[in-house]
């Protein structure tokens, strides 16, 4: 029997609630949707010094093209199909990772790591930098944003949260690739990474 496990996470002011399924096998799959047009990537929290700040990053990503598609095999025959029931090859090629970048209390997890950086963490909100990485097999390679937005509190009023949405448009990647975006302090150094797999 399936179990159902609902989790919260408070952003932007609201509760975004999503449900996990839980196979009864995990050698089976069920003809349930198992993707969304919105889908929480995670969240990652960092003690900012010589602040003393912490800074929560949280990650959804947007794809409404996968909406209702589901994986139909696992292992070597692994396979998904769109909600017409046709076979995917390829991601869509329009999805946006939308990154909320926040010096409030908004997980209630103690920071797991630590960064280092001369800006104030309100600027430092405005100042993160984005790529994404495809991985096929053991070949990587980057694809840039075709836009990255500021959304919500415009840039120009001071705020203790920023929400990006990075925005790529990509062709003929496949299924079986693994996607990462990466989130940047200014002068480069990675502070946190957020996946997309489809398999």
């Amino acid at each position: 029997m399936k179990s159902i496990k609902v989790f919260s996470i408070w952003l932007l002011g609201s509760a975004i609630s999503f449900a996990v399924t839980a196979p009864a096998s995990s050698k089976s799959w069920h003809s349930t949707p198992v993707f969304h047009a919105s889908t929480p990537a995670g969240y990652e929290v960092f003690l900012v010094k010589p602040s003393g700040a912490v800074i929560s990053l949280l990650g959804l990503i947007e794809c409404p093209d996968l909406e209702g598609a589901q994986q139909v095999a696992t292992g070597v025959n692994a396979g998904i199909v769109n909600v017409d029931g046709q076979p995917l090859r390829h991601f869509p090629q329009n999805f946006s990772f939308r990154i909320t970048a926040s010096l409030r209390k908004t997980v209630l997890v103690d920071p797991t790591d630590a960064v280092n950086t001369p800006e104030r963490p309100e600027d430092l909100l405005l100042k993160l930098k984005f790529r994404l990485k495809a991985y096929h097999g053991l070949d990587v390679r980057e694809i840039p944003p075709e836009s990255v937005r500021i959304i919500g509190v415009p840039a120009d009023i001071p705020s203790d949260e920023r929400v990006y949405r990075v925005s790529f448009n990509v062709e003929k990647l496949p299924i079986t690739d693994r996607c990462v975006l990466e989130v940047l302090l200014p002068d480069g150094e990675r502070l946190a990474k957020f996946h997309f797999d489809l398999l």
